[in-house]
């Protein structure tokens, strides 16, 4: 059971749509506070306050380069369960305009 605790946990913090939305900028390459407040039109104290509870979850992590700090996806087969989910959301509500807006990027070989 606490294994469930933990699901619901990670759900919740799934569950708002501007989280979803800075997951689909993110998931298409790491990305600055700035980036993001850029592609959402949200605030940077807001922006600020979703990675927090992102990367608190475990869905985030942070790399530093210089003065600049880059957030991207712990597990870019996040990407895939979100699409999944939106077209299965679409089917059982019988409706067309919801799509797959999440895609799981190409893998770049760190070896090459």
């Amino acid at each position: 059971m606490k294994d469930m605790g933990k699901l619901q946990l990670f759900f919740q913090t799934l569950a708002d749509t501007n989280r979803l939305r800075m997951i689909k900028v993110i998931g298409k390459e790491r990305s600055s506070v700035s980036e993001i407040v850029e592609a959402t039109g949200l605030s940077q104290p807001l922006v600020s306050h979703h990675l927090r509870m992102m990367r608190e979850q475990g869905i985030l992590e942070t790399q530093r380069e210089g003065p600049f700090i880059f957030h991207r996806l712990k597990d870019v087969r996040l990407l895939d369960a979100l699409g999944l989910c939106a077209e299965i959301a679409a089917q059982s509500q019988n409706d067309a305009k919801i799509r797959r807006t999440f895609c799981c990027p190409p893998r770049i070989d760190p070896g090459q």
